[in-house]
């Protein structure tokens, strides 16, 4: 075979010369063989629907694909000292409509550490470019001697883990593929979500893959496990190279969706692939030096960026509760300062209850009037209390006339021209709970001018209202949309859905520059890209191997989690380990602080304690599990832990949880760096212990030591 290598410090790369296929991958720094049969390289693959792609009739294809294989490259430029390559394939062969009049340029450049996969799109056929996968690596294999192989990406604030040996996880139902495929799509972990995706091998190395440049064009991590699975009970990988006679391989792409129709030019968002040595923080790291040199967050309002708890609380719903009034919420406030809580999250105040009537932002009149809610919020805020307003601009209520009749000309649209639907809550009775009346949503066109004006004019309400701050609820998704197609929204066909959430935040941020200054922006679940435009993000992490991903990526930024429970230690602690704000929900958001008191007592005890060393666990930079290990008395590792840097005197602290329910633990903590761990405290026992020996937490107990 007649092939050119690439090489840097991380990896060795080689191409065939005649098709452009990437046929070997070599992390340099482990020696792992990530590519190494070339029979089954590849370079990439289009989808390229013939006739009308969005018709029935017999001479339309849809599944008319391109496949970079079966192509000979026109020209190939290899430049700046072997650094860098330009590959051309200038007309295509398609599998069912023949030769296309599609220029393809890939430009593979090399930095010291990464390679990144640059490609221009020239489509001077007379069909529509749908997808493109690049770069396209043809035989994904695991390191040899190792127990696991996955992928690692970021999910509703954590990380998800999906196995790709030696089982694979097909997320894809088997009755509409082939072959077993996982797939990350720009609706729930895929870029602009989640920018980068980790291959990882136990502990030990890995391979990261993240965009180049902050695009909002959506793509999705694909992988394909050919021919399928040896076993289907539990979706093993077959173990050798070949079964009934095909070769076995997990294929794995950078899918873009551009739509780029005839007579256009696009450059796809270019994909940087790197080797590393290390568990998953080492290639989050990457991503987190990358994500540094473009992306600042802004400055947080003083009274969230100090220690402190929220609370939730829920006054209506589209069932109907009307459970305060409005001149009544004065005794939420009341409530919050005895406790020493900081700030309200306010949900359910508006026309028709949580999730109804959106994108109203009016007030419930069954609840009080304007000026009643006004005036509530003022009584609060004298009290040293905050209100945040619970928000949503994602969306439109699908029942409301103000949708059928006007709305709807600005919401998403398919490229058949229809609204997408997503799904809605069900709220408070047996009827919802059976789905019968929920509340459909439409996901509204951001792209629109027009809907930021609608969303502007809806704010201001808030602002007028003498909010402290909002809670935009839903802001990290517009539910199966990831493209819109009407371009009477002023748009081109086929545009990035995601491309202005900063935008609104930004818009709204102008708004109220001049009249509250200090106003906080909290959304739900932001992704990491979001943190440009909001202070402060609140998510649900109850789960015991919770990954904290965001707060790794973000160690300073405002955090906040769901606390619900009536005797909620744990939780507690989780915020303690996590550097997360409580955000205090008895009754699922439905109570009051007094109705949990046990959870509300140890909740002040850890703010206490997290506020008395705040160099450590507040200020401090949180690196998870980096640069140290706790073990119990049998030499095992003991999770969860989390490790602090003071950045005022360079020593780290640690946080230790024991979730067990029923029995204490007895742990040894040491730090990589050889300095001694002296002293540690458990948070409702400010008696401080040697550390030196052991340590002794006892059943749902957390310990700070220093």
């Amino acid at each position: 075979m007649d092939s050119f290598v690439l090489e840097n410090d991380t990896l060795k790369l080689e191409f065939d010369r005649k098709n452009g296929a990437l046929v070997r991958l070599t992390s340099m720094e482990t020696g792992w063989p990530i590519l190494d049969r070339p029979n089954l390289g590849l370079s990439f693959r289009l989808l390229v629907p013939i006739e009308d792609a969005f018709t029935t009739t017999f001479k339309s294809r849809r599944n008319n694909q391109v496949l970079g294989e079966r192509q000979k490259l026109t020209s190939l430029d290899i430049v700046e000292d072997g650094k860098c390559a330009v590959l051309v394939w200038d007309g295509v062969e398609s599998e069912h409509a023949g030769k296309l009049a599609v220029k393809l340029a890939l430009k593979v450049q090399l930095s010291a550490r990464q390679a990144v996969f640059s490609m221009k799109i020239e489509n001077k056929s007379e069909h529509t470019i749908e997808n493109v996968f690049c770069p396209y690596l043809g035989d994904v294999q695991h390191p040899a001697g190792e127990h696991s192989f996955t992928t690692f990406s970021y999910h509703y604030a954590s990380g998800i883990t999906q196995y790709l040996w030696p089982f694979f996880s097909n997320t894809r139902g088997y009755y509409g593929f082939d072959y077993p495929t996982l797939m990350y799509e720009p609706q729930s972990s895929g870029p602009p979500m989640a920018p980068f995706l980790l291959l990882q091998s136990d502990d030990k190395q890995g391979l990261y893959v993240g965009v180049a440049e902050p695009s909002a064009e959506p793509m999705a991590w694909h992988f394909e496990l050919r021919p399928g699975y040896q076993t289907l009970m539990d979706a093993r990988v077959p173990e050798t190279l070949s079964i009934a006679g095909k070769d076995v391989a997990t294929r794995f792409s950078a899918v873009h969706v551009p739509f780029i129709r005839p007579g256009e030019e696009r450059s796809l968002t270019p994909v940087a692939l790197e080797a590393y040595k290390g568990n998953w923080q080492k290639g989050a790291d990457i991503y987190k030096k990358w994500r540094a040199g473009w992306m600042k967050t802004p400055k947080t309002p003083e009274w969230a960026a100090n220690p402190h708890s929220w609370q939730q609380i829920h006054i209506n719903s589209p069932e109907d509760e009307l459970r305060m009034k409005f001149k009544d919420l004065v005794e939420i406030g009341r409530d919050c300062a005895r406790h020493g809580v900081k700030a309200i999250q306010l949900v359910g105040w508006n026309d028709g209850g949580q999730d109804q009537g959106n994108p109203s932002h009016d007030p419930d009149p069954r609840l009080g009037t304007f000026e009643e809610l006004k005036e509530a919020i003022a009584e609060i805020q004298k009290l040293g209390v905050k209100v945040v307003l619970f928000a949503k601009f994602t969306w439109s209520d699908r029942a409301t006339e103000r949708f059928r009749n006007d709305l709807i000309r600005l919401a998403i649209k398919d490229p058949y021209g229809d609204y997408h639907v997503y799904r809605g809550y069900q709220y408070q009775t047996v009827t919802q709970g059976l789905d019968i009346n929920t509340k459909r949503l439409v996901p509204m066109c951001f792209l629109s001018e027009e809907y930021l004006r609608i969303c502007d004019v809806e704010f201001r309400k808030m602002v007028e209202l003498g909010a402290d701050g909002i809670l935009f609820d839903e802001c990290q998704h517009h539910g199966s949309a990831a493209l819109c197609f009407d371009e009477e929204h002023g748009h081109r066909y086929g545009a990035p859905v995601y491309a202005n959430d900063r935008k609104l935040i930004g818009n709204f941020r102008q708004i109220v520059k001049d009249i509250k200054p200090d106003f906080l922006f909290s959304g739900e679940a932001c992704y990491d890209w979001e943190f440009e435009a909001y202070h402060l993000s609140y998510h649900r992490s109850n789960n015991r191997p919770h990954v904290p991903l965001t707060r790794y990526l973000l160690p300073h930024v405002p955090l906040m989690t769901a606390v619900t429970g009536f005797d909620d230690r744990s939780m507690v602690n989780q915020c303690l380990l996590c550097r997360y704000i409580i955000s205090y929900e008895p009754y699922n958001f439905k109570g009051r602080l007094d109705d949990f008191p046990a959870t509300v007592e140890y909740g002040k005890k850890m703010d206490a304690l997290r506020a008395e060393l705040r160099d450590y666990f507040w200020d401090g930079e949180f690196q998870h599990e980096v640069g140290g290990a706790v073990s119990n008395a049998k030499g095992e590792r003991h999770y969860p832990y989390s490790i602090f840097r003071n950045l005022k005197n360079g020593k780290s602290g640690m946080v230790i949880c024991n979730y067990d329910e029923t029995n204490s633990v007895t742990v040894k903590a040491v730090l990589d760096d050889g300095t001694e761990l002296e002293r540690y405290r458990l948070v409702d026992d400010p008696a401080w212990k040697d550390a030196r020996d052991w340590i002794e937490i006892p059943a749902l107990s957390a310990a700070v030591v220093i």
